[in-house]
């Protein structure tokens, strides 16, 4: 296993309390600890073809609800025409 300064320092300072095998077992122990933290993190960050999938999908659902509401607006737009029409030819 390799050890970083930070590593060293942190196994020098534990070995005067603790003693060679101790300080050792610990330093190991925080450093796979830390790994898993790290590849935890790696797993659930999003890439660039996360986020153009996402930005794919919100632009599909965008212009399916414009499509919706276009159709709703005529629905009620051609019957309000045609009962104010209705009412124009009725006087």
């Amino acid at each position: 296993m390799t050890f970083s300064a930070t590593h060293i320092q942190l196994y020098e300072l534990l070995k005067q309390k603790l003693g060679n095998q101790e300080a050792e077992a610990l330093v190991s122990f925080v450093d796979a600890r830390l790994r898993e933290a790290n590849e935890h993190t790696l797993q659930h960050l999003a890439t660039k073809e996360d986020m153009k999938d996402t930005e794919l999908k919100l632009s599909v659902k965008i212009s399916e609800t414009k499509t919706d509401i276009i159709r709703w607006v005529f629905a009620f737009f051609v019957p309000l025409m045609l009962a104010i029409i209705g009412l124009y030819i009725r006087k």
